[in-house]
């Protein structure tokens, strides 16, 4: 949603405060003769900045003559890029922001149009970055080639030191220092539309439904993991006990028949009495504990 809202609007200021840029740089020449002497030299330029095309015509403060002089440099190459770069950026953005109003149905029709928008994306993001660091780039070398202390120095009459050179206006930059503020706002946001358009794509879709193990994931198989053994080991040990107690019971009760059958089964009876040892002549001599068996 917000590409549809911001990106035509903001595609518009980039290309318009570069493309539609004016600027007007005047100087002065007090030559020791009054009157060779040139107050107001005006230096205009524009986009797309073929600065050694600007000329301008400055006196010798000899002989009443005057002298054509042309700025230093040639920056349109990065500064159409840029201004080609939005155009089509805005024109892009007007043509998705109808499609995902009033074709819908279309845009989704075997994912080619979230596909197709997520590929163009990608590479107005691309084209922003390049176009936007080289116009920053190139805006730096504008502003170095029409400094006023550079200009007079391309003034014959300016390195005699009886003659005076001076600027009386310098360019304003605020409207292509916007440009390159816009330029750089069209990549965060073309940048950043790139998730969205991704999320609508069969790419996305796939991956979710089959999602791969992540670190956490994997973590959290090796808790569950490890809740499982304990609790496996909480269970043998439960086990173990049940077993014990089981085979404790059944010790006890074999314990009890044997008892049982102990009962049943009946000793031979015994007598306690006073032994008798008899001598030789079958005497008596002692008595003692004797032990009568009584067989059964």
């Amino acid at each position: 949603m917000c590409m549809v809202i911001f990106a035509p609007i903001f595609a518009i200021c980039a290309f318009a405060t570069c493309g539609g840029y004016y600027g007007h740089l005047r100087v002065k020449v007090d030559c020791a003769d009054r009157r060779q002497s040139n107050l107001s030299i005006n230096i205009d330029f524009a986009y797309p900045f073929r600065l050694q095309q600007v000329h301008f015509k400055a006196p010798l403060c000899e002989k009443n003559r005057q002298e054509v002089f042309f700025l230093q440099g040639d920056f349109s190459s990065a500064a159409q890029c840029f201004v080609t770069v939005g155009v089509f950026a805005f024109l892009y953005s007007l043509l998705a922001t109808i499609v995902y109003i009033f074709y819908q149905n279309k845009y989704r029709e075997n994912n080619r149009g979230p596909l197709v928008d997520f590929v163009v994306t990608v590479i107005f993001s691309l084209m922003w970055l390049v176009s936007s660091c080289t116009w920053a780039k190139a805006l730096s070398d504008v502003k170095d080639a029409t400094d006023p202390t550079k200009v007079l120095l391309l003034i014959t009459a300016c390195r005699a030191y009886a003659n005076i050179c001076t600027a009386t206006q310098e360019p304003l930059w605020t409207s292509l220092n916007s440009s390159v503020v816009f330029g750089f706002i069209n990549l965060i946001l073309w940048g950043g539309n790139i998730w969205f358009v991704f999320k609508e794509t069969y790419w996305y879709k796939t991956g979710k439904r089959y999602p791969t193990r992540s670190a956490s994931g994997k973590s959290g198989m090796r808790q569950r993991l490890y809740s499982e053994s304990s609790f496996d080991q909480q269970g043998e040990r439960f086990d173990q006990q049940t077993y014990r107690q089981q085979s404790i019971t059944e010790s006890e009760g074999h314990l009890g028949s044997f008892n049982q059958s102990l009962g049943s089964f009946s000793l031979p009876h015994t007598q306690l009495g006073t032994p008798i040892i008899y001598g030789q002549e079958n005497r008596t001599t002692s008595k003692g504990t004797m032990i009568f068996v009584k067989e059964i």
